[in-house]
């Protein structure tokens, strides 16, 4: 599935659907560190016996979470996408390619794991 989504956004971002503009990467940055302190927030309070119930939930308020983050995960495959393409017009060193291939392989493995928490939530109101 995710690579099914990979090669979708591939294609959007080659022919030049999805235009990566200073106010996308700004807009995606802050989703994702907004998403970033939530789960950070959730893990700390996990600790103390706090849950939080639209989080994890599979009510349909969990499952709106669910899809806006497993979108956000997607449009960062076009930031990991934009940075390659940067990196090869720019001739960065060589070594920033196992960096570019990194964060193509961390936000795949993320879109992953959200894609398979969506689907278990919806299996759940079953």
């Amino acid at each position: 599935m995710p690579f099914g989504v990979l090669a979708a956004l591939l294609i959007a971002y080659t022919s030049r659907l999805i235009p990566v503009t200073a106010n996308f990467r700004l807009g995606v940055a802050a989703a994702t560190g907004g998403i970033m302190l939530v789960y950070l927030a959730s893990f700390v309070l996990g600790f103390f016996g706090i849950a939080m119930p639209f989080l994890h939930g599979s009510g349909p308020i969990g499952i709106g979470i669910s899809l806006f983050i497993v979108v956000i995960a997607a449009l960062n495959l076009v930031l990991d996408f934009d940075f390659i393409e940067q990196g090869a017009q720019n001739h960065l060193p060589k070594y920033m390619e196992w960096y570019a291939a990194f964060g193509l392989l961390v936000t795949l493995v993320w879109l992953y794991l959200e894609i398979i928490r969506l689907l278990s939530k919806l299996r759940s109101r079953r």
